[in-house]
């Protein structure tokens, strides 16, 4: 049987590849977050996930986690893995500074994923839906 299970070298692969797998982890957690919270219309579901994983938004939770001072000295040479890691595409909506975060912030979950440091993952996730959650409330 197939399972999901740690990879060890995940120490190994390059900035894009844990991207890569950061941004579908990143996604499940947002999309599973949004359901919960009631919310099932398609378009709305659409654009509340743009807040918490749009590019700019996701450079911006990258920003306020190293703000706090949130991460580990592995867990920022992820991040700075991340962040110089060359795609050689840019999207058309954003600036490459901040298309670079966002890489940096998606490598660093991919990383925690893959290695299968899932509480690590719900800790800093949390952070920033309580955050997202709480400057919201008085909007």
């Amino acid at each position: 049987m197939f399972s999901l299970e740690p990879l060890k070298d995940a120490k190994q692969f390059n900035g894009l590849a844990l991207a890569y797998m950061g941004d579908a982890v990143y996604e499940v957690y947002i999309r599973h977050f949004l359901l919960s919270k009631g919310n099932v219309k398609p378009h709305i579901l659409h654009r509340l996930s743009k807040e918490f994983v749009s590019a700019k938004a996701q450079a911006a939770h990258l920003e306020q986690l190293m703000n706090n001072q949130l991460f580990s000295e592995e867990e920022l040479a992820v991040i700075k893995r991340g962040r110089n890691a060359k795609s050689g595409t840019v999207p058309k909506n954003t600036d490459v500074q901040t298309y670079r975060h966002s890489t940096a912030f998606e490598a660093l979950i991919g990383y925690l994923y893959l290695q299968g440091n899932i509480e690590r993952i719900n800790e800093i996730i949390g952070f920033i839906i309580e955050e997202k959650e709480g400057g919201t409330k008085d909007e």
